[in-house]
Formats: C-alpha cells, structure tokens, sequence
C-alpha cells in the first residue's frame, strides 16, 4: 500500500512539474466553467486540428506569383569567378598581389591570411561566352554549356552577401536567417505559412545529391523546424532503401494493422495532450497520419518507369541512377507536379581550397544538363511560369588563389562580399543579370564604379545589392507571404525568417 502511495506521489509530481508556467497561470486563472466548456468542445478541435494538413498553415497574404519552390542548394562556395561573373581585367594583372586598397582591411580566412605568396590574383582559365537579351546580357562560362541555353529564363544576381565567412554559420544563416543554430528552416516557414497542397505528401522535401567530393557534413537543423511544431520540417527522401527511413511497415503488418495501431497510439497521444496541452504531441499525430498517408504515395513518386525517353534524354542517363543530380531534379519536377510547395536539392562538394579546376569541372558536369533539363522541362509542362527554381550557395570564392596559382590544383578561399545566384520562373525577370562587382570581383560597385559598403539594416537597403535576407524576403514573397508578418511567437518574442532586416527585391520581379 505504501509502495502505490509513492508511485502515486510521484505521478502528480512529474505531472505538476511538466506543467508550463503560462499553463499553470492559465488553468489557476480560468476556473471550473472555462474548463468544463473545454472539455465539452476540446475532442472534435483536436481532431480536427490533427487530420487537417492545413492546420497549422496561415495562408498567403496576397496573390502569389509562384506556387512552389525547388531550391538547387550548391554546398560549399561555388566559384563565380569561373562560372558567372566575367573579369577580362584580370587576365592582364595574374600572379600580382591584390591591391590593399580593393580590399580595404576586410577580413579572410586564417586559411589565406597567412600565406607566404600573399594574395595573388587568380583569373579563370575557362572561355566566357556573352548571351545577349534586353538587358545587358548575360555571361556564362564553358563549365555551364547546357546551363547556357536556357539563360534567357534566368535571373542572375551578381551582387548577393552576406556577414559569415565560414561555411557552417554560413549555410545556417541563409537556411534560417540566423548564424547561430536553433531558428526555423525556409521550408519551415514555408510550410508553416503555406500548409500543403497534397495531403499525402510532405509539404517540405529535401534530397541529397551525390558528389565525388562530399566531404563537408550537412546538418539536419538546415531542414529542421527549430522551436517550431516538428511537423514543419522537412522529410529526407534517400537514394538507396526505403526512401524514408521506417516508412514501410515490417513484415507481417497489414495497412489494416497499422491502422488500427496508429489509431489506438493516437488516442494515447490524445490523453497526454489533454493532461499536458503540449503541442508537440498534436504535431507527432500529424506526422503519423502523413507516414501513413505516404507509405501509398512515395512508392508511386519514386518510380520514375513511367518517365518517357525523351525526358530521360533531356535530364541524361545520370537520371537513371537513384541518388545522382540528375535523378534528384526528376524527381523535384515530380514533386511540383504533386503539389509539393518547398523542394530542396542539396549539392555537396564546392569547397574548392586547391584543386578548384578537376573539382569545380566535376562538379559542373554533374549539375549542368539537370539544371538547364528542369527549366525545360517546367516550362514544357507550363509550369516554370508559377515554379520558382533558385540555385546558389552560401558564399563565393576568393579572386586571389589559395596555394600555387601555377600549380594546377590551385584553389580559392571563401568570399562572402559578393557571389552570384540565379532564380528562374516564379515571377522574376527572365533573361537579366542584376548588379555589379569591381574588376576584381572582390566588392560591389554601383553603376559609376565606385565601391559599396552595403549592410543587412532594417531601414536602409543599398540597390544593387541583395542581402542573403533580401533574398529570402524576396522568396517568400513571390510565394505570397509578406516577410514582415509570417511571425512564430517564441519565449515571449514575434520571431520571423528574416529577424528585424530583408527587403523584397521589387528590382527582380516581373
């Protein structure tokens, strides 16, 4: 007897002290009525709530342009210098260091701040070729041949930045808006903003694809919800196996089981939401219903023999293999083409730090005939018009060489001050490029030359340059959302994608 009064005691201390204080104050303040007429109300809303896939979802603010995104994410630090942005200067000032005034005292890498041959400049050694358009043209180099063909579709921006200067705060401020680890995704956001369209698939994909130098980690917190409702982030569909880990059921487990016992879990989950009115648990019956829902549709999505040969001739045979670039941007198509909202494509392997020319070709081979095959391929379907496709990294490369520029596995260091990425569809200009960096590609200049200091201010945006907030203001709104107000109120603060800075860039949209 003694022993259940213990059990007993301790029971309604762990309940008492799972309570949050906002919960403790709300039940002391409420009172007996309020909670009757909660009790009577509370079955059918958190039902409701948990089989609606738009639950969560506040819809868009205004008419949106595009209806989906698919973000081709180049992890690591393309180079722009040997991919966009074209410095025929340069060739007449190789080998010699770069001046102190172009870099005026800004900081680098302890990778190249030390080197015994300083900072010699490094031109490209491929063929640039002008694309002309309305605009001013576009140059594209001979790593991008197939990229290059499409180029009147895209919208390149020379002129993006950012503060971070090494790739893991990098890459989780332009995933999160903050440096620092713990904020919510931009699928996140999205999916929280916009909900789903197809309530058998996720609203948040993400795909790795292979690279022969992935040698940099990727961290599921850069597809993760934060303190966000787990059920916002994003679900990572695998090359090899099940496409989703446990997604299958074991052997011996009818759908009618796994029904039936999804439903009895579901009720427990019921109970533990009523005794402690965590929301988590309403987001883990979410994300139960969607496993459910998705052990039909995903096996469907990932059979690409329904795909004709004349798509597999435009993405090539790399589309045949699982887990290639090729076959990750099919199957983004595919999931536009189900209502997918948010599709990103992760490509490992762009830290060129020596032997930038065997690694960066490599890597443009694999990523050349996909990206300009899903452009086409979007705009065959008439889809490109409301598809936002955005490709880019977290920073560019240095114009100076890391290492021994007449070696040839010379390299480039990280450089955040300006780097190139294009948007393609979705509401954009087609066929532009946007802003301007110097002769060394080192600094963002406006259209008299002279060099600009831009900074991410809440108050005060510099034209001609685009802030990687600027950016993802720029997302969001295409697909609707005003930056401003797509909040998530977290211990007491309004937290949004873009923190307290991003401006829309009015410039790039159609």
């Amino acid at each position: 007897m003694q022993n259940r009064n213990d059990h007993n005691r301790n029971v309604q201390l762990e309940y008492h002290n799972m309570l949050t204080r906002r919960q403790l104050f709300g039940r002391t303040a409420l009172g007996v009525g309020t909670a009757a007429l909660a009790g009577l109300l509370h079955d059918d809303m958190v039902l409701a709530e948990a089989h609606s896939p738009n639950s969560l979802s506040l819809g868009p603010h205004y008419p949106p342009k595009a209806n989906r995104v698919i973000y081709l994410f180049m992890s690591g630090g393309p180079s722009q210098h040997d991919m966009w942005d074209y410095k025929p200067k340069l060739q007449e000032m190789s080998g010699q260091q770069l001046p102190d005034h172009v870099r005026d005292g800004q900081r680098i890498t302890g990778m190249t701040a030390n080197q015994k041959n300083g900072l010699p400049l490094a031109p490209s050694k491929y063929k640039f070729t002008k694309y002309e358009n309305h605009d001013r043209g576009v140059w594209v180099s001979s790593l991008l041949p197939n990229t290059a063909r499409v180029v009147k579709e895209l919208c390149v921006v020379h002129t993006t930045f950012t503060e971070a200067i090494n790739h893991d705060p990098a890459i989780t401020y332009i995933q999160t808006g903050s440096q620092v680890p713990g904020r919510p995704s931009l699928g996140a956001w999205l999916s929280y903003g916009l909900g789903s369209a197809n309530e058998n698939l996720p609203r948040y994909v993400v795909m790795h694809a292979r690279s022969n130098f992935a040698e940099q980690s990727l961290f599921n917190r850069l597809w993760g919800t934060g303190f966000m409702p787990s059920d916002h982030q994003g679900v990572l569909l695998r090359s090899e196996g099940d496409p989703v880990l446990y997604l299958n059921s074991p052997p011996g487990v009818t759908r009618g089981d796994r029904r039936a016992q999804l439903d009895a879990l579901a009720a427990l989950n019921h109970l533990q939401h009523d005794q402690f009115n965590d929301p988590e648990v309403l987001a883990r019956i979410r994300q139960h219903e969607m496993a459910y829902r998705m052990q039909a549709s995903v096996p469907e999505l990932m059979d690409l023999s329904t795909e004709s040969e004349q798509t597999f001739a435009l993405y090539g045979d790399d589309a045949r293999v699982p887990g290639t670039f090729a076959a990750c941007c099919l199957n983004a198509r595919r999931l536009a083409e189900r209502g997918v909202r948010n599709i990103q494509i992760f490509h490992r392997g762009w830290d060129a730090h020596n032997n930038l020319p065997a690694e960066h070709e490599s890597q443009c081979k694999d990523i050349d005939q996909a990206c300009a095959a899903l452009i086409t391929d979007l705009k065959q379907r008439g889809m490109l018009e409301d598809t936002l496709v955005v490709w880019g990294g977290e920073f560019g490369r240095t114009v100076y060489c890391q290492g021994n520029l007449t070696a040839a596995n010379y390299g480039r260091d990280h450089h955040p001050r300006c780097f190139t990425i294009w948007m393609a569809g979705g509401g954009v200009k087609a066929g532009i490029t946007y802003g301007q960096t110097d002769d060394y590609g080192y600094n963002i200049v406006d259209a008299h030359g002279e060099t600009l200091r831009p900074q991410p201010t809440k108050d005060v945006w510099t034209p001609g340059t685009m802030h990687i907030h600027d950016l993802n203001a720029t997302i969001l709104h295409l697909l609707g959302i005003d930056h401003k107000r797509l909040t998530y109120r977290y211990q007491g603060r309004d937290f949004r994608l873009t923190d307290v800075h991003g401006h829309v860039m009015h410039d790039l949209i159609a």
